[in-house]
């Protein structure tokens, strides 16, 4: 025989939320996942813009449905409160618009060199062809991966943040990589140097490859819309936590190898110092929900160095 629900009562913390219901009622067996959903339903808003929190402690209450409300301690008569949280921007659309900028910057640089530079001349050298070529199928393989491949923890972000993640590539690996690469005063305008040049090209291609690789590792673990986590096995993962990281440093230092540009070795740096800290983050995560099934690792990225 099934329980009886139990009654909550609900309060809007920060902005007001026009319909939002004083009382919920809710199986202490339900999922965290149901009451977001009863809630989102009977205010007519999108869940994905909604924090539910515990009143009594403050704890925020996940969106989860491997999450019992037993578990969270909540009981009949309980306070929890509802937090607006904006307007939100899906993960995936996110991800699609950031790699869009690279992805359109470089070839457009590259094919009208003559029209941007002074003294340019209509032909590119080796180097600036194969930088275009190697940046611009980096971030096509992103753009496909993100429509087909990754699957999403958490399923929208504040819209306002695409302005901010965006300049990372937009900026960054876009127009400040491609107007010092394609220009005819740039390293990247002079001979090539074949060891340097071949070396830089294996690196990439086994970097793109290893992450592709881990991606849909990564991808074998988590259900669609579903947000568990498992333990990833296989190449790379043996020596490090994210090796997804290791070889998306691996590739840039080949694309670095390739053009010579310091505009670009100024984005390698940030990007690499970027993924060291989600990196650790990361470690720090799978210990913390996995438990003994996750066996920790010397080191998160970079084997024999961080």
């Amino acid at each position: 025989m099934a329980s009886k629900p139990v009654n909550l009562k609900v309060e809007p913390r920060g902005k007001k939320i026009a319909k939002l219901p004083s009382e919920c009622s809710i199986y202490l067996q339900g999922s965290t996942n149901d009451l977001y959903q009863r809630i989102a339903s009977q205010s007519n808003f999108s869940v994905h813009r909604l924090r539910i929190i515990k009143a009594e402690d403050g704890k925020p209450i996940p969106n989860d449905k491997s999450v019992s409300i037993d578990s969270t301690g909540l009981r009949d008569g309980a306070v929890i409160q509802v937090k607006d949280l904006g307007p939100q921007i899906a993960w995936r659309t996110v991800f699609i618009i950031e790699y869009a900028g690279p992805l359109l910057i470089h070839p457009l640089f590259y094919f009208l060199r003559p029209y941007i530079y002074k003294n340019a001349s209509i032909q590119p050298s080796t180097l600036q062809t194969l930088s275009c070529l190697t940046i611009t199928l980096h971030f096509l393989k992103r753009e496909l991966e993100t429509m087909f491949v990754h699957r999403f923890s958490n399923a929208t972000m504040p819209a306002f943040n695409i302005f901010k993640n965006s300049a990372h590539y937009w900026l960054l690996s876009g127009f400040l990589i491609a107007y010092f690469t394609y220009s005819p005063t740039s390293i990247t305008a002079s001979a090539s140097s074949p060891l340097l040049t071949y070396t830089g090209l294996a690196l990439y291609v086994i970097g793109e490859l290893g992450n592709l690789n881990t991606h849909l590792v990564l991808r074998s673990l988590r259900s669609e819309g579903g947000t568990e986590r498992g333990v990833p096995k296989g190449i790379g993962f043996d020596w490090v936590t994210c090796p997804n990281y290791m070889f998306e440093s691996l590739a840039w230092l080949g694309i670095l190898m390739i053009n010579k540009s310091w505009s670009t070795g100024i984005f390698v740096m940030a990007a690499v110092g970027q993924m060291a800290l989600w990196a650790r983050k990361k470690e720090n995560r799978y210990r913390k929900e996995l438990g003994p099934k996750y066996k920790k690792k010397r080191f998160a990225m970079v084997p024999g160095v961080w």
